[in-house]
């Protein structure tokens, strides 16, 4: 019982700072967005989401799951922290190295030809380098369960960034994308140096090396296609849409999508906050995981189910913040206002999955909803420009709650060891 309150405690603490983290990042992204989104325009600001949906398909295989194999491992070992957290920097920097060849190289094909080589460049530089290795610096405070810093750090870059934002504004009264491309990328870079420092700082030196055993860069490769496949089924219809269509219903789009994204940052809180209780409760099996996090979702559907209907009533007042050539993101945004409410299941249930070790499980589920998310976008945005990809994302995240769910009921039946049934999220299931 008392090891219990102190994980409870725990959690609520840090929850609660990245609850905290996150407001403070909702308020300084908000305003970010708004100077972006205006002062570059709906075409501008359509190449610049086009590209970074492009980067992000690859950005997870820079790391190669090392920050969620750091997690995993310090959260139930923290003398392996030094070993780990070296190797995860060593394999971002030889990983991102050579995707950023292969995105430049795959550039010209996914892209329209309007859109810069060198936008596409200072992108992937940005977000393969900088941002996987300012992403790992927050996993490594969250392995040691210390979420001020990691929401420090995430409060640090949209800092950065609004005030790299506001300085081009400043400058510039109609600023290219090529411009903003300079900008993010030197801003995403200063975060990822000041980031290491702090984790060497406050944590330890890391211990360099490449070594890996056979069944921790499987796991880890797992981790990477699961996080792509997210990727991809979040972000592909926005870089098929500067393909397929225009870089207008680009920025439409993407204008929509960024701001269900906000909106779903307090959920995304939580589960950071949960992850390595998690793995900790993944030793009792997918039960372990299903009861720790039964109550959490709960919680969160309830959040995001007053979200969505605060999305439908204010979305309104958007194209009278962005300005006027954003008024079909009004549409949009009612389009994709579900979302939040679709994601709070399938996320926690896919982690509820890798803490029981069924990393293979989950990431099969997750490729099968980005080859659908693919394969019909590639029907639908031609057809129905945004509006087509609006609805694949809603078929999309839907198809994750079936998949997720039905894995996790069949685990749960073969799981069973002598009891009669078993109970999942509160509904019983006959053995």
């Amino acid at each position: 019982m008392p090891v219990q309150l102190s994980r409870r405690s725990t959690l609520t603490r840090n929850t609660a700072w990245m609850l905290l983290g996150q407001a403070l990042k909702l308020i300084i992204q908000a305003l970010y967005f708004t100077v972006i989104a205006r002062c570059l325009g709906v075409q501008n600001y359509g190449a610049f989401v086009g590209v970074v949906g492009l980067v992000g398909i690859l950005s997870p295989f820079g790391t190669l799951g090392s920050g969620y194999l750091l997690i995993k491992n310090v959260a139930r070992d923290r003398d392996q922290f030094g070993e780990k957290w070296g190797r995860a920097l060593s394999t971002t920097f030889l990983s991102s190295s050579i995707l950023f060849g292969v995105v430049i190289l795959i550039s010209r094909f996914m892209l329209p030809s309007t859109i810069p080589l060198r936008l596409v460049m200072f992108i992937a530089g940005a977000d393969l380098f900088g941002l996987s290795i300012t992403g790992i610096c927050g996993q490594a405070f969250i392995a040691f369960e210390r979420m001020s810093w990691t929401a420090a750090i995430n409060v640090m870059l949209s800092t950065i960034r609004l005030a790299a934002a506001a300085i081009l504004a400043a400058f510039y009264h109609s600023p290219s994308v090529l411009q903003w491309g300079k900008v993010y990328f030197g801003s995403t870079i200063v975060v990822a140096l000041v980031a290491m420092l702090l984790v060497a700082a406050r944590l330890g030196a890391p211990s360099f090396s490449l070594w890996r055993t056979s069944a921790e860069a499987r796991e880890g490769l797992y981790f990477s296609v699961g996080q792509s496949a997210q990727t991809i089924y979040n972000d592909i219809d926005k870089t098929m849409l500067a393909r397929l269509g225009t870089l207008e219903a680009t920025g439409i789009y993407g204008a929509a999508y960024r701001l269900i994204d906000v909106s779903f940052a307090p959920v995304a809180s939580l589960l950071a906050a949960a992850y390595p209780n998690m793995f900790r409760a993944g030793t009792g099996g997918i039960s372990g995981t299903l009861e720790y996090a039964r109550p959490l979702m709960l919680r969160a559907l309830g959040y995001a189910s007053f979200v969505s209907i605060a999305l439908l009533a204010s979305a309104g007042i958007v194209p009278y913040i962005l300005g006027g050539e954003y008024r079909l993101t009004v549409e949009a945004i009612r389009w994709l206002a579900i979302l939040p409410t679709l994601r709070v299941v399938h996320y926690f249930l896919s982690d509820a999955l890798a803490g029981a070790g069924h990393q293979g499980l989950r990431t099969s589920i997750h490729v099968g909803a980005a080859v659908f998310n693919v394969l019909i976008n590639l029907w639908i945005i031609p057809a129905y420009s945004w509006r087509g990809a609006a609805w694949s994302s809603i078929a999309s995240d839907a198809l994750l709650v079936c998949g997720m769910s039905a894995a996790v009921v069949v685990l749960c039946h073969r799981s069973q060891t002598g009891t009669a049934e078993t109970k999942v999220f509160g509904v019983s299931a006959q053995a």
